[in-house]
């Protein structure tokens, strides 16, 4: 039996990677900073945190494949480069990055964090997806603004490609058990791109209240913000302005035979966590 070790399991690709990986005969190891938490049917529980390195050889010990969810941190870098070494001969890596990750430079964070993996003398799979439709449901981003009839996004008329974070963990499952993505980069987006106005408007007739966008400034948007979060988050809203995450892709359709969900198919599904408090 193939053993993977998905680390992030709690987390928006990791929760649907697990099924996905469970349902196709895998046994897979949940990796969690608080394994406690870790209730998904079919997976079984593992210490993994980024801040506990001494943890990893028994989270990875006797795996074939480990699926990472890169850190969001300034450190992310060394820390891959260190998991790797961690690694036993053969384990093939499947990397979550970004899209257009070297869209900043060889020197960038995100492209040196990709390069740790690339290097690493593994066999290895690098994930490129647009911002995920899930941030519109999350009550760290935007869903309690939406379910107050609110978007504010510094996008300057700029289009995102959303992507569903279910179709990310799908190419993920292919890149952990399937032939032929070594060494690939998948971009992966949703089916098209999407000005914030049009994600409001669908919003509006998801939901059943009016949501409107407000093209807000960068500066309000990172309110509250600090350090290299703040840092990290003004550079992904000047890529946002720039249209990088407007490009579209067929990544989803060509690696899993079925087209990328839209946005109104996600909103459909979602719309119930989108209303305001009273009406849930």
């Amino acid at each position: 039996m193939t053993r993977v070790l998905v680390t992030g399991v709690r987390g928006k690709t990791g929760v649907p990677l697990a099924g996905l990986l469970a349902a196709r005969g895998v046994e897979v190891l949940g990796g969690s900073s608080d394994p406690s938490t870790v209730t998904l049917d079919g997976v079984r529980p593992t210490a993994f945190s980024w801040d506990d390195p001494s943890g990893w050889p028994a989270a990875t010990a006797g795996v074939d494949a480990v699926y990472v969810v890169r850190p969001d941190r300034a450190d992310a870098p060394g820390l891959l480069t260190d998991l790797m070494a961690t690694l036993a001969d053969g384990t093939h890596v499947v990397l979550l990055s970004e899209q257009a990750a070297d869209q900043v430079g060889p020197d960038g964070w995100s492209p040196t964090g990709e390069r740790a993996v690339r290097e690493s003398g593994h066999s290895w799979t690098v994930l490129r997806p647009s911002w995920f439709m899930q941030v519109l449901t999350d009550r760290r981003f935007y869903r309690d603004a939406v379910a107050g009839g609110d978007l504010p996004f510094p996008s300057a008329g700029a289009r995102v490609a959303w992507v569903d974070a279910r179709d990310i963990a799908a190419v993920a499952a292919a890149a952990l058990l399937d032939s032929g993505h070594d060494g690939a980069v998948h971009e992966i987006t949703g089916p098209e791109a999407v000005s914030l106005p049009r994600t409001a408007e669908l919003l509006t007739r998801a939901t059943g209240h009016p949501v409107t966008h407000r093209d807000v400034p960068a500066e309000e948007a990172l309110a509250g913000l600090e350090g290299f979060e703040r840092d990290l988050t003004a550079l992904t809203f000047d890529r946002v302005r720039a249209g990088v995450f407007a490009a579209v892709t067929d990544t989803v359709e060509r690696v899993t035979g079925r087209p990328a969900r839209s946005l109104e198919e996600f909103l459909a599904d979602a719309a119930p966590e989108l209303r305001p408090a009273a009406q849930r």
